[in-house]
């Protein structure tokens, strides 16, 4: 990787790119797909009413649920066009959508009583910094919904340039190591679940450690709490 390379410039480029085709199948992802299952789990555990960040938040669909669902939900993306889409769609007065970034993220310490952070931090240059702005952001004691792409999955393809050297703006953190890094930034583990591929059943994983029932998962979604300041 040269280093003229601008990580964030280039992802703010790609995913501008594929705001369209995103934008044609986010409601099946969160409706019938890979996501069905993390909103109706958000719901178990995060009060009504409640301010929820969804960052990377692609064309808004899965902050619109948020809103459904029937928490204070605002989103936020790295691509214009993305927040384009979002507001094309949906009620403005309704739901508040930005163009941002999340490792420098325009909110006020302690804003949101939780973030949803679905296949973000697997596309940033630097994890820790993003993580930190996510504890920031988030009020003591607030909780955190983080999806984290494990090993089966596709879109892990994207950073397979970054073996010839050339620029990528998918890093290789798997949802293991994610579990670590947020214990070292006074992140909590409190739940969470494996989403896997049609050919992998229950049997399959029942039974195995976290770590090894994580090395079979499309994703991982972890509910972590933010522990003091």
């Amino acid at each position: 990787m040269t280093e003229s390379f601008d990580w964030h410039k280039e992802a703010e480029v790609q995913w501008d790119g594929r705001a369209g085709f995103w934008n044609e199948r986010s409601k099946t992802m969160w409706d019938d797909g890979s996501r069905k299952d993390i909103i109706p789990f958000i719901e178990k555990h995060l009060q009504k009413e409640n301010s929820i960040l969804d960052i990377g938040c692609g064309d808004g669909y899965g902050t619109y649920r948020l809103h459904k669902s029937g928490y204070i939900a605002t989103g936020m993306d790295l691509s214009n066009e993305m927040i384009s889409k979002a507001r094309e769609r949906l009620n403005q007065n309704e739901i508040h959508f930005i163009q941002g970034d999340i490792s420098n993220m325009p909110f006020s310490d302690g804003s949101f009583d939780a973030v949803m952070a679905i296949n973000v931090l697997e596309w940033t240059e630097k994890p820790a910094v993003a993580l930190q702005e996510l504890f920031r952001v988030l009020k003591r004691g607030g909780t955190l919904y983080c999806g984290i792409l494990g090993p089966a999955a596709g879109p892990r393809a994207n950073s397979y340039p970054r073996l010839h050297g050339e620029k990528a703006i998918c890093n290789t953190m798997m949802p293991w190591e994610f579990e670590k890094l947020a214990a070292d930034y006074n992140f909590t583990y409190l739940d969470g679940f494996g989403v896997y591929k049609e050919g992998v059943k229950p049997h399959h994983h029942e039974g195995l450690s976290p770590d090894l029932r994580q090395a079979l998962s499309f994703l991982w979604l972890f509910m972590l709490r933010k522990e003091g300041e």
